[in-house]
């Protein structure tokens, strides 16, 4: 499996450095292929692709030696029978295409592989054998969330396990079994948002399904759109963007209405699972589904502004704010992007995770323009808003193309970020 997925890898590799070697974005790429620019980015993230044709596609375009791709004959000359699509392709890396969403990171710790274990299906492991009362239960749920806001992934995976085995164990209970599966779908959504965080497809589907179900038991409304809204997202990343714009339509369609009458935690809900539908719509380069969603969003938030870390946070303006900037990088208008982010730098933003996504989309939009120094500076700041966050997959990778892009090597400060990180270029 580890050799499968190294070679994935490789592959993503050769068309990454083709690409930054000819000087050419991936949206310029994606065109001239007649595809959108996530095609070619997943390819180049190592994920594979189960159509042949597309590869070779590429490897013309890029002017990459097909064997470099993996499509050269594994050995002598093809059956005349045989299907020339299936035949052109190495085995060990048509499988890593369809296994490596499914497959944890090799890197994973030992918290990782509880977090994990919690989520499959049987009989509850042991808790941590604390006081299963309802009321602490969810100042641990809550507490959870605040470190997913913190950024402070390493704390919040040791946490997980146990307060999922203990939420499980007090739901066998004849407690309120609406309340504690309110409760157990919250902490699997966290767990969801934190294993894409990881690049960890398959633990998040895991999650997310587990979400689901407990939402639906719990019978609110403000959990289901949670819950929807996470679901969106691992659909999303997955590259399923008309799936979840779909989904998010479906159930934002049955939870809107007159705001002026809900509670604010039904309109947060209802307000980030509108700006989910803007990040799959914007990934997806659906431009009118992106403004519909970020128009519906803005009006959510005429009546609803929480901005603390808590279970229901980060919906108001400045949140719209930010996926607006986000959905205008993902379309590829940078300048637009920029433009937008200004006023956003010089506005307080309480929550660590929202201000360094900021800056993170600000790095990426300087890089679409390639403007490296200034990127590279973006990412600095980033970094001192939530340092765990820049060290994720998502944003390793982005420091290693503009690495890569930086073939003179006119700066050194950011080749020194980049081996800090532990981004190979």
């Amino acid at each position: 499996m580890a050799e499968a997925l190294s070679e994935a890898r490789r592959i993503g590799e050769a068309i990454r450095l083709a690409r930054v070697l000819q000087r050419r974005s991936q949206k310029d790429v994606a065109a001239a292929l007649g595809y959108h620019q996530s095609k070619v980015s997943r390819l180049e993230s190592g994920r594979g692709t189960d159509d042949i044709r597309v590869l070779r596609a590429v490897a013309q375009e890029l002017a990459i030696s097909p064997k470099q791709l993996g499509l050269a004959a594994a050995s002598g000359a093809a059956s005349p029978t045989a299907d020339p699509e299936a035949v052109d392709m190495d085995r060990r890396t048509f499988l890593a295409a369809g296994l490596t969403a499914l497959t944890p990171s090799a890197t994973a710790t030992a918290a990782h592989d509880n977090l994990v274990r919690a989520l499959l299906p049987g009989p509850a492991s042991a808790g941590t054998g604390t006081v299963l009362d309802t009321t602490v239960l969810r100042d641990r749920v809550g507490a959870a969330r605040r470190l997913f806001c913190t950024c402070d992934y390493t704390a919040l995976e040791r946490t997980l396990p146990g307060l999922i085995a203990d939420l499980r164990q007090a739901a066998a209970d004849p407690a309120p079994a609406d309340v504690l599966s309110a409760l157990l779908a919250t902490a699997y959504q966290t767990s969801t948002s934190l294993l894409l965080k990881q690049h960890d497809q398959g633990g998040a589907w895991l999650a997310v399904g587990r979400a689901m179900a407990e939402a639906e038991r719990s019978g609110d409304p403000v959990i289901l759109a949670s819950s929807v809204r996470v679901q969106a997202h691992v659909l999303a990343r997955e590259k399923y963007t008309a799936q979840a714009v779909t989904l998010v339509r479906h159930t934002a369609d049955q939870l809107t209405g007159s705001y002026d009458g809900r509670s604010p935690k039904y309109l947060a809900a209802v307000g980030l699972l509108l700006l989910r539908g803007v990040t799959a719509a914007s990934g997806g380069g659906d431009r009118v589904a992106t403004e519909e969603f970020l128009a519906e969003a803005k009006e959510v938030a005429q009546y609803v502004s929480l901005d603390q870390p808590d279970a229901w946070a980060n919906f108001g303006p400045t949140n719209v704010a930010l996926h607006e900037v986000s959905a205008l990088v993902a379309l590829g208008d940078a300048g637009l992007a920029l433009r937008a982010a200004r006023p956003l730098i010089r506005r307080h933003i309480p929550v660590p995770e929202r201000r360094a996504a900021l800056w993170v989309e600000v790095a990426r939009a300087h890089h679409q323009q390639g403007r490296l120094a200034e990127g590279y500076q973006a990412l600095r700041t980033a970094e001192s808003c939530a340092a765990q966050d820049v060290r994720r997959p998502a944003v390793r990778h982005l420091v290693a193309d503009m690495v890569a892009r930086d073939r003179r090597r006119t700066l050194p400060e950011l080749h020194h970020f980049s081996r800090r990180l532990g981004a190979a270029a």
